[in-house]
């Protein structure tokens, strides 16, 4: 075991990846001998050489055009998004030909060795282009996998996982936890099953579902809720597409009450897709409605950033009033 911030689980999963396979490729912008704006792949390219870790021009529909490409030939590319709010001039390729390259082939040829990297969501002062959480816009999208980790231990696991999956994945990275997460890490390599939610904390009282960074304020809230009484069951997503309904549905069986909180805004966000399902399978079980506490539907602002997130003291009182239903 070694202590990794979430930048060195990334990198070091990249580092296995292409040391057991040299088809494995990573670029992007920047992604070279400057490690990308993040330092996520600083030391690949001198470890194993400008065919392998390389710069790209900044055009993301080219990033990914490139990466279909290559992947439809036998390689294995990691493709870098430097921020998740430029993934959008890739989104054609990325809902058009990467989720349905094997479906419109009929099998007979895939892109399903690539991954996509990206750093999403707020919390570094980067105002309304760098700081979006635009994961719901790809779970509508069948053909994809869309990941996203909440800790060190858990991004090594899930990346390595992504990497061997036999679908497209993009892998969202919270940029807010890059350093700021840490935690022990083993040095070998590992996988953490694609698809699978994980009971973090169990409970009886009410069922609290997150991903990603937003993961920790839920337990900052939880921590509040217990004070007071209230057993919460913590459970983290982790895979959004395809997500695992059995885990969150026997979750909410037992408990009767659900909260969802993510970062991107209340309309159109992913926790609508999981409130609507969970509903289905589990109404004769709620004791309250669903309650969804998420980020604001305003374009993220820079100097409001604390009263546009959805903090823990927000959770807490949604919680409480969820009890109090």
């Amino acid at each position: 075991m070694a202590q990794m911030n979430l930048l060195h689980a990334i990198n070091n999963a990249l580092d296995l990846a292409m040391a057991v396979n040299d088809r494995v490729l990573c670029f992007g912008e920047d992604v070279g001998h400057f490690g990308g704006v993040f330092r996520s792949t600083s030391g690949l390219q001198d470890k194993y050489g400008k065919n392998r870790c390389f710069n790209t021009p900044l055009t993301e529909q080219g990033i990914i055009g490139f990466a279909n490409g290559l992947a439809a030939q036998g390689a294995v590319p990691i493709a870098e998004i430097q921020f998740a709010d430029y993934i959008f001039p890739a989104f054609d390729q990325i809902v058009n030909e990467t989720a349905k390259f094997r479906y419109r082939s009929g099998n007979e040829f895939n892109v399903g060795s690539l991954v996509i990297r990206t750093p999403y969501g707020g919390g570094i002062a980067g105002g309304l282009y760098h700081s979006q959480s635009p994961e719901a816009y790809f779970t509508g999208t069948p053909g994809l996998k869309v990941v996203v980790p909440r800790n060190p231990y858990q991004a090594k696991g899930l990346l390595l996982a992504a990497i061997k999956d036999d679908n497209p994945v993009i892998f969202f990275e919270p940029k807010r936890l890059y350093r700021a997460s840490i935690g022990e890490v083993p040095e070998e390599a590992y996988e953490i099953e694609l698809g699978k939610a994980e009971v973090v904390t169990i409970g009886s009282d009410i069922t609290l579902l997150g991903w990603g960074a937003q993961m920790e304020v839920i337990e900052k809230a939880m921590e509040l809720a217990k004070a007071d009484g209230i057993s919460c069951e913590l459970i983290d997503l982790r895979t959004l597409l395809p997500w695992d309904v059995e885990t969150v549905a026997t979750s909410v069986t037992k408990t009767g009450r659900l909260l969802i909180s993510h970062e991107a805004p209340l309309t159109g966000g992913f926790a609508g897709e999981i409130a609507a399902t969970i509903q289905q399978q589990c109404f004769l079980h709620l004791e309250a409605p669903i309650n969804r506490i998420c980020g604001l539907d305003t374009p993220y602002p820079l100097i409001q950033e604390k009263e546009y997130v959805a903090d823990h003291l927000k959770i807490y009182e949604g919680i409480k009033a969820t009890m109090n239903f």
